[in-house]
């Protein structure tokens, strides 16, 4: 599940506040009938124009892309084309053998947990933009686009999980964790549950583990310390005691444990048998496909008070780095994120994008489940962008099931993960 939600990562922010700006430099002058002369009339500063930019999009998404594309065009007089990737694995995968091939894009758009891996592979290059353009976006959508304090793109796009909850089952979603755990022990039983979550799963179970003070490596102002781990910490034990604890008591089934855990969850909420769940905006169609009545908040506050610090997925654009016109795609890239083309686009893909200017926009007001991730990923944590995040997936799910299945202790369980993880990292990036 991980692997698709990274791809997701998806799929959320500190998504804030969704405040737009211009794009920037002074406009074009475009030469009088004279259409030949695009390559040599440009934008002060800005070497001469390209004749052809290459876009790489993720499939299913280009509608969204084509408005911002033909505007771009009519305004620059560069012509964009663009092709629809898969995201979570092949437009990285083919821009390793199309780049240095010369047949591969100006731009392509990742999840943010892969700039580490990109970029220390030569894959994509340093973004360089004007503050005004930086602060158009939430602040923690651009510190997920950041690696060891550089800009390498800018964001389109966020997903959190919140809770979602069955309006047939559930009146309101509740404030509070501790009213929730009261609502579940009273409403589980019979097959039927009042809460399910995929906490055996460390995407999702970061939520309360970060909440209640576990960390996945020290941010050291923008730059994260891999060898500084805070998943067995005092918060982070915390944590999972208070995740072993709905195991324990009955109010998660053991067939929500393991690789089938989201389609098992999935296919139970959708069959009007769960009154609320944790999951994210990917899950709200299908859902509503079931023929659900949902309703979507922030995740309730924890036991000590703190949010729940869900782990929060961002989809950005970057400039290759075996694109000949870095600052034309730059250009594209700041152009096709701005206020309006990130609006057509949640139009067109419901995509959240993390324009701080649109969380008070009525597409973004009038829409629960949008406002609900806005809400959530202010408290969100974008997932770790470097390289040795790779290694933490395998051994914490190992631990978080140990813990959900109650076959270990959760300080145990933890410190065993911490001890794979420190050793899986010195093996296989010491040389850092």
């Amino acid at each position: 599940m991980k692997k698709a939600l990274s791809a997701l990562s998806t799929v959320a922010l500190s998504f804030g506040v969704l405040a737009g700006c211009s794009l920037g430099p002074d406009e074009v002058k475009e030469p009088a009938n004279d259409k030949n002369n695009n390559k040599t009339i440009s934008e002060e500063g800005m070497p001469e124009k390209p004749e052809k930019l290459v876009v790489w999009e993720d499939t299913k998404k280009g509608v969204a892309l084509e408005p911002a594309i033909k505007a771009f065009e009519k305004k620059y007089g560069i012509k964009v084309e663009y092709k629809e990737v898969e995201m979570a694995t092949k437009q990285r995968d083919q821009l390793r053998l199309d780049g240095p091939a010369g047949t591969g894009p100006d731009v392509i758009t990742v999840p943010h947990d892969q700039i580490g891996q990109l970029v220390t592979e030569g894959l994509i290059r340093e973004m360089k933009v004007d503050k005004e353009v930086i602060d158009r976006f939430t602040e923690s959508s651009i510190q997920a686009e950041t690696y060891n304090g550089k800009l390498y793109g800018l964001p389109k796009a966020t997903e959190t999980p919140v809770f979602v909850y069955n309006k047939k089952l559930m009146d309101k979603a509740p404030e509070t964790m501790d009213e929730l755990y009261e609502f579940a022990k009273n409403f589980t039983k019979d097959e039927q549950y009042g809460f399910l979550a995929l906490w055996d799963n460390f995407y999702f179970a970061h939520g309360i583990i970060g909440g209640m003070g576990g960390y996945v490596f020290k941010n050291n102002d923008g730059t994260l310390d891999p060898k500084d781990l805070g998943l067995n910490n005092e918060g982070a034990v915390k944590g999972a005691e208070y995740i072993q604890k709905w195991y324990k008591e009955g109010l998660f089934p053991k067939g929500i444990i393991g690789e089938n855990g989201g389609s098992t969850m999935d296919g139970l909420f959708n069959e009007g048998k769960v009154a609320s769940v944790m999951n994210g905006p990917w899950a709200f169609q299908a859902m509503k496909d079931a023929g659900i009545d949902i309703g979507v908040a922030p995740m309730p506050k924890l036991p000590n008070g703190e949010p729940v610090k869900t782990f929060m997925g961002v989809k950005g654009w970057h400039v290759s780095a075996y694109s000949k016109h870095p600052e034309w795609a730059t250009k594209l890239i700041e152009f096709i994120t701005n206020e309006e083309n990130a609006k057509i686009r949640f139009e067109l893909t419901q995509e959240i994008p993390p324009v701080k200017s649109l969380i008070e926009d009525p597409i973004i007001t009038s829409n629960e489940g949008a406002k609900a991730v806005a809400i959530q990923s202010q408290y969100a944590i974008p997932m770790p962008n470097i390289p040795e995040m790779a290694e933490v997936w395998g051994p914490m799910a190992t631990a978080l099931q140990l813990v959900a299945n109650q076959k270990e202790e959760p300080k145990k369980a933890l410190d065993e993960a911490i001890k794979t993880i420190k050793t899986n990292i010195e093996a296989n990036h010491g040389k850092k």
